[in-house]
């Protein structure tokens, strides 16, 4: 499947005839390397642009941080933007930053560990770019946690908010902290904020 878009038209949904399968999506995702690509549980793609310098240090970051602590924790493994899960309501999601448990990961076929896999991370983090609608990222928080993720951080830098969502929680809100603890399955994990602020 080929399409051409411009990126100054980002984000953009595109809705086909029929939703992708898990492969087909998996194709058109490494076709078209230079963005993000989602889909939602009714089959549509949600097209994001890239991040840019800014965006992409404070991503960075975020995953160094997380990864440093996954592997003293031993308990799991961290990921980037570019590894997608599968969720149970059908959408395909790629956060900025997840941690899996080693249970979860152990769990999977070779195959899927290759793939977008059919798993949910116990903690997201997302960060909102330049381009990003506040709403939409605090939407998708929400859909984290309906489809089982523990912890889910929303950091938005314009505001220097970090958002926490966990289930049948309202979202806990740090205006302006100088770090932010984990809880949960990532006690223990601490992110200094002032790296991230942009």
């Amino acid at each position: 499947m080929n399409v051409a878009l411009d990126v100054r038209a980002l984000p953009a949904r595109l809705r086909f005839e029929r939703p992708m399968t898990d492969d087909e999506l998996f194709r058109f995702c490494a076709k078209n390397e230079m963005l993000r690509v989602e889909r939602d549980s009714n089959g549509e793609l949600i097209l994001m642009s890239p991040s840019g310098l800014k965006g992409d240090d404070a991503n960075v970051e975020i995953i160094t941080e997380l990864r440093i602590w996954a592997r003293k924790d031993a308990r799991g493994k961290s990921f980037g933007s570019n590894g997608g899960f599968t969720l149970p309501d059908g959408s395909m999601r790629s956060p900025d930053a997840a941690w899996l448990s080693l249970q979860r990961w152990k769990a999977l076929a070779p195959r899927e560990q290759e793939r977008f896999g059919h798993v949910v991370p116990e903690f997201v983090i997302e960060l909102r770019s330049k381009s990003d609608r506040l709403t939409e990222l605090q939407k998708k928080m929400r859909i984290w946690i309906a489809n089982g993720v523990e912890v889910a951080w929303l950091i938005d830098p314009k505001r220097k908010v970090v958002e926490i969502y966990r289930a049948g929680e309202p979202a806990e809100i740090h205006q302006n902290p100088t770090s932010v603890q984990g809880t949960g399955p990532v006690r223990g994990f601490e992110l200094v904020m002032d790296r991230i602020w942009f």
